[in-house]
């Protein structure tokens, strides 16, 4: 089976034997590509590994860009001779979705909160720190219970290039000392420090809230991109997953299949 995460920054592409993830592709997200541009890239990347794809007989998809969704979906049913199943409104996900409007739920957190609960059980936290940092709460009995959104650190970093004068890019690996001593020091030092006080900040609060009488109960799991950058600077994230969003699609599949 193949599962395809469309996220802002990324298209993710994971295969899958049974329940093993055999292999992983990524490519830029760009919303101009056309479905059988999509199609072209998509056998190509798979056949750079060896995989054919006439080897799936299904896929299962989020996406958080709606212009790209039905581009994405269509070249997956060219590419595979079956129509993709699309997380979305009326998908069975096993846990019970408790916000305000639960359509407005990016399904990439769905899938990450039903992996999460799956693999790890609850209460936990799951912090999703890439394009945008993402906290997600699901409590001990299967209820997702809802988060938070914050700006990612590299649109961080990117705004403060652009709304100033003087500051340039910078690379987000952290520097040798939270005071830093040159410019670039000073922005890595703000940009990766002062996001692991954000996530330590936001983690104690979540589960203070989560679990008021056993915080230390609540299992915390870093997925995304940027997440190894903060669990090598801090302890707060237990696990890292960088699969999370693909595992979580694969059961989705699984539960609504019947497989």
């Amino acid at each position: 089976m193949l599962a395809v995460d469309v996220g802002n920054s990324n298209v993710t592409i994971g295969a899958f034997e049974g329940d093993r993830l055999i292999a992983t592709w990524r490519f830029a997200t760009d919303a101009r590509r056309t479905a059988d541009e999509h199609n072209l890239l998509l056998q190509g990347m798979l056949q750079s590994k060896g995989v054919d794809p006439s080897d799936f007989p299904s896929a299962v998809m989020c996406s958080v860009v709606p212009p790209l969704t039905g581009a994405i979906e269509t070249a997956l049913q060219d590419m595979l001779g079956t129509e993709p199943m699309v997380v979305g409104r009326g998908t069975r996900t096993g846990i019970k979705v408790n916000y305000n409007r639960p359509q407005d739920v990016g399904t990439d957190r769905i899938a990450d909160a039903v992996a999460a609960y799956r693999l790890y059980g609850g209460p936990c936290i799951v912090v999703d720190i890439g394009t945008a940092t993402v906290f997600d709460a699901i409590s001990g009995n299967a209820e997702y219970l809802g988060g938070a959104i914050a700006p990612g650190m590299t649109l961080a970093a990117e705004a403060l290039y652009r709304g100033t004068s003087q500051l340039r890019r910078v690379d987000l690996q952290a520097p040798d000392n939270a005071i830093g001593r040159n410019t670039t020091d000073a922005m890595r030092s703000g940009l990766v420090f002062g996001y692991v006080g954000l996530v330590e900040g936001m983690v104690k609060r979540f589960a203070n809230e989560l679990s008021p009488d056993d915080p230390a109960s609540c299992k915390v799991i870093g997925t995304g991109g940027l997440a190894r950058v903060v669990a090598a600077q801090s302890g707060v994230l237990q696990d890292v997953n960088e699969d999370l969003t693909l595992i979580g699609l694969r059961m989705l599949h699984e539960l609504n299949s019947g497989e």
